[in-house]
């Protein structure tokens, strides 16, 4: 008979930092989460397009499990897979909470927004459940299970967004996501835009609108 055994293991964690413009310790501070097969650089570069976002401090953060894009060689990552997802999902916010602790150590304690794109939307759902901050954006990824069915639930102000040529967030699991959200007794915004599975023009001046109301 085989037997699985787990252990957790130290790994390198890496995240980008843009300060806000002025720099200050009382800047907003929103924090990003990439989608598989890209790196902390591509979402820094799409969270710089929000109108506003010169405002805010902008975090990228890296996720642990990297490997390199087979087309363009560059090192890419990704969030977890099916094997042992449960304890990678503990480790990833065990991570964040690092993260975070360091940010706040750092550059002080302006409110906090959690944004994900695709895979990385289910870390910004789990990250908004688990530590207090004031807004969510997701976009182009659905609702995770085990954040949709937590006990006492706690969520913020959300704004969720989705191409309508998405192959991958369907028109049907973003009302299947709102329909459930409501049922829970929140109150979430969304956009559905022309374009793919992509941060698009229209979603982003959303969430500079967005931002600008949670960020006082």
């Amino acid at each position: 008979m085989i037997e699985t055994h787990t252990l957790s293991t130290p790994t390198v964690g890496r995240y980008l930092v843009a300060p806000a413009s002025p720099r200050s310790n009382a800047a907003p501070m929103l924090v990003g989460f990439h989608g598989y097969g890209q790196n902390a650089e591509i979402l820094l570069e799409e969270l710089r397009r929000i109108p506003g976002a010169a405002r805010w401090t902008l975090v990228s953060v890296q996720a642990l499990h990297r490997f390199y894009n087979t087309k363009t060689q560059a090192v890419a990552g990704s969030w977890m897979t099916s094997l042992d997802r449960e304890r990678a999902i503990e480790d990833n916010l065990a991570y964040v909470s690092r993260v975070l602790a360091e940010l706040r150590a750092e550059r002080g304690h302006g409110r906090l927004v959690f944004a994900g794109f695709s895979q990385g939307a289910a870390m910004a759902w789990r990250a908004a459940a688990r530590f207090p901050c004031k807004g969510l954006l997701a976009l182009g990824g659905d609702l995770p299970r085990d954040v949709a069915e937590s006990s006492h639930l706690a969520l913020p102000p959300m704004l969720l967004g989705r191409g309508d040529r998405d192959g991958f967030y369907t028109a049907d699991q973003l009302v299947k996501d709102l329909s459930l959200l409501q049922a829970l007794g929140f109150r979430p915004e969304s956009l559905t835009f022309e374009g793919g599975h992509e941060w698009g023009s229209a979603f982003l001046e959303a969430a500079g609108d967005f931002l600008e109301r949670v960020r006082v």
